[in-house]
């Protein structure tokens, strides 16, 4: 068996960074998730490392069909581009770790032999929070001190066991960790934990120790919840004789100041994210965000620009509330930094959603839109008006800014209706020109006129653009209908009734 010890560690990928994403395959990726992944990916980058995704999948009741699927699409869609991983392989094959079952019983006997784990005969009567069976703790454990060769006989006849990590009794372990400094446990606390479980799988923390040690893991990305279980891991690490990585700990996203962001309770993944609208490089710029500085005013970033300016440094201690709010500024600032025919592409099935008339050009609409969209999923709310003129108030003609009320309102109505059905060219810049020389020939400013053809044609206070954009894209024949509906509304025969 040493000669097969020998040949793990040979084959050991070594030389430079080499980080991992392990997430479980347990449904869609959630925002902390996300984050975790990004910081690995920038410290591996940043320094022409090796970013390596590896699927934790030993919780088999926890499986979800397809997750594995969404993580590597998830991965890919935000630019997170892994060197190695178990679509592409890699050095350090297989990265899923049910697929590496084979090593770990090897190194829990390993431990065994060296006597800083032991084999786990029996089980309490005591029962868990969820009612399952849960092995005795070690205060009370009688297979803690029986003797190894004792131990294995039983193993050899076939008796069920677990392994369990022998956590020393005296004495302290201290951690060192890059954001959280030097974090130290009296060992006495220490439970003795299960390293290799009755059917064959590993726990969690003991894959995580041996597959980091076999794949050259050099620096470990985790979230707070694990600084308890780190002064096990490095006493695996100790009694292997391993090299022990360097541990780089973020503190939790938050839904507020009590509580978790939280799959379970109903708040977003990041398919929910994208399926609001969001675009995939504001949700990761946002995300890098949340628990990091990159110093200074600017907020703004590419995730190349990310890679060259991350440091580890600027990670906060302090866990980061999630502000959908502010996600919405920075998915706004990206939307409008979008090329144009870029944006009318992933704009159109929205549109439609709204706007089921093909003659209103759903490019022309989406051009009215960009600098006024938050979300794409806005899209539709922003534009009911189109395919049906909604039913409105007069009160809408009365408005102060543009000094108009419905006596005005009716005035600039029929004035526009003569002047744009006159108009040989309808487009943007002969609409546009149309009316402001129209404006300025009866003595009233720009909005006075305009605002009762913005009410006219859309029923609304707010669009998503102005009377001339939204008249352009109606065409001269729905606009004056429109206007004509208005002069009615304003209790006069409309022109084209006489």
């Amino acid at each position: 068996m040493s000669n097969w010890f020998e040949e793990m560690e040979a084959k050991i990928p070594r030389g430079g960074v080499r980080t991992r994403f392990a997430p479980s395959p347990t449904g869609y990726m959630h925002v902390g998730g996300l984050r975790t992944a990004l910081y690995a990916y920038l410290i591996a980058k940043k320094s022409g490392g090796t970013f390596i995704l590896r699927i934790e999948d030993t919780d088999q009741a926890r499986f979800v069909e397809g997750a594995t699927e969404i993580i590597i699409d998830t991965l890919n869609g935000v630019g997170l581009k892994y060197d190695e991983g178990p679509d592409i392989g890699g050095p350090a094959a297989p990265y899923t770790q049910s697929e590496r079952r084979h090593l770990y019983l090897p190194y829990a006997q390993l431990l065994c032999e060296k006597c800083a784990a032991y084999y786990c005969f029996c089980e309490t009567e005591a029962k868990q929070g969820d009612g399952s069976s849960a092995w005795m703790e070690h205060e009370t454990d009688p297979c803690r001190d029986l003797p190894y060769a004792e131990s294995k006989r039983r193993v050899d006849e076939g008796a069920p066991f677990v392994v369990r990590m022998k956590a020393p009794r005296e004495g302290e372990t201290t951690v060192e960790d890059m954001v959280f400094g030097l974090v130290t446990t009296q060992n006495k606390t220490l439970d003795d934990m299960v390293l290799l479980k009755r059917d064959g799988m590993p726990t969690y923390n003991f894959a995580n120790v041996v597959d980091d040690h076999l794949m050259g893991i050099t620096h470990v990305l985790r979230g707070s919840e694990y600084i308890s279980s780190a002064p096990k891991y490095n006493l695996l690490y100790l009694a292997f004789g391993w090299e022990i990585p360097a541990y780089i700990t973020v503190s939790p996203v938050m839904r507020d100041a009590q509580h978790k962001l939280s799959k379970r309770d109903g708040d977003p993944t990041y398919n929910d994210l994208l399926n609001q609208g969001c675009l995939p490089e504001a949700v990761l710029n946002y995300v890098a965000l949340l628990g990091w500085s990159p110093g200074g005013e600017r907020e703004v970033f590419s995730l190349e620009e990310m890679t060259e300016i991350f440091d580890v440094s600027g990670i906060s201690k302090s866990p980061a509330i999630f502000d959908e709010e502010k996600l919405n500024y920075f998915n706004s600032e990206y939307i409008r930094a979008l090329p144009p025919e870029k944006f009318a592409e992933l704009a159109e099935p929205y549109i439609r959603k709204a706007v089921s008339n093909k003659a209103y050009s759903a490019d022309q609409i989406a051009r009215i839109l960009q600098a006024r969209c938050e979300r794409l999923s806005d899209i539709p709310g922003k534009l009911d008006f189109f395919d049906n003129l909604p039913d409105y108030d007069n009160e809408l003609y009365v408005h102060k800014k543009s000094k108009t009320d419905e006596a005005i309102s009716l005035e600039m109505l029929r004035a526009s209706r003569c002047a744009l059905e006159a108009l040989e060219d309808w487009t943007t810049e002969a609409i546009h020109d149309t009316l402001i020389a129209l404006a300025e020939s009866i003595g009233v400013k720009n909005a006075t006129l305009m605002w009762p053809v913005r009410i006219a044609v859309t029923g609304k206070a707010v669009t998503p653009g102005g009377a001339v954009e939204v008249c352009r894209i109606l065409g001269v024949d729905e606009t004056i209908r429109r206007i004509d509906a208005g002069i009615r509304k304003l209790g006069v025969e409309g022109i084209a009734d006489k």
